[in-house]
């Protein structure tokens, strides 16, 4: 098995040897760029697990919470798209360069966990801030985050009830990190719409930050200070009982003073069809 540790200065968060290669085309070769942990600007990179507290070995008698730890899965690249209409279920489109490095790669083929966190704007655009994980390494089959993933084939498992959102405003104004502690870690499927995208080697979660009000709202509002922010992001399936602590992250990252007008522009015009054909550059790839 052909693996490698991808070139950067972030703190590892999980072990060289079950870092895919392709990843690195995929990690580096992003419009929205893989930058430094501590010094990057519009950008993302990844955060220790240690930053995010979770629900540790004895929460359920104690109440405590544990640093986060590794990740279960490694990272394996971020897009910042905008496009005139949502975009649902990025992984299944033929211009998606996470899939097709994935599926051209001469290393055996890697599960992919991506999340789509869809985000309405004030202008004629929907964003979509794809992160995504992958592993070579099987998962676990007693696990939850298999659960997770094949959640439509236990119907006891409800994913809307177990799928956590985790963050930390790291820098910003103090304004936008009281506004955004209010949700700093909630269960997603409970709070806005959430689609589960099963393929035979990923699992896209969906994230319909329109589908709430309130979200909204405050997603709009940390907007206007978006390039002036730091922020981590983890995700992680919530333990519901004793034998599923401590909770592990599936995995994180860190978006670093974004600039929106950084973001990818995803053209669907049925009018432009012929020439999209045509086009060789994937979507979300540096120029």
């Amino acid at each position: 098995m052909n693996q490698t540790k991808t070139s950067t200065d972030d703190e590892n968060t999980k072990p060289a040897s079950t870092v895919p290669e392709w990843t690195r085309e995929t990690i580096n070769g992003g419009s929205f760029r893989h930058v430094g942990l501590n010094t990057g600007t519009n950008g993302w990179a990844s955060p220790p697990g240690n930053v995010f507290p979770l629900r540790s070995r004895n929460y359920f008698t104690t109440k405590q919470k544990s640093p986060g730890g590794d990740y279960l899965l490694s990272p394996a690249g971020v897009d910042w798209l905008k496009s005139t209409k949502k975009l649902d279920h990025v992984l299944s489109r033929p211009d998606n360069r996470i899939a097709h490095a994935n599926k051209t790669s001469q290393s055996p083929s890697s599960f992919i966990f991506a999340v789509n966190i869809q985000i309405p704007s004030r202008e004629h655009y929907y964003y979509s801030f794809v992160i995504y994980f992958a592993t070579q390494e099987p998962i676990c089959s007693d696990s939850i985050l298999h659960k997770l993933i094949n959640g439509d084939e236990d119907d006891t498992f409800k994913r809307d009830e177990r799928f956590k959102i985790v963050s930390n405003v790291v820098k910003g104004p103090w304004v936008a990190k009281a506004a955004a502690g209010k949700f700093g870690a909630f269960v997603a499927g409970k709070t806005v719409k959430c689609s589960y995208h099963r393929g035979a080697n990923y699992l896209e979660i969906d994230v319909d930050i329109s589908s709430s009000a309130i979200l909204t709202a405050l997603v709009r509002f940390m907007l206007g200070f978006v390039t002036s922010l730091t922020v981590d992001i983890g995700f992680v399936v919530e333990a519901h009982t004793e034998d599923e602590l401590p909770e592990r992250l599936i995995g994180g990252v860190r978006i670093c003073h974004m600039e929106l007008s950084s973001a990818f522009l995803v053209d669907d015009d049925e009018k432009n069809k012929d020439d999209m054909k045509q086009r060789r550059r994937m979507m979300g790839a540096a120029e």
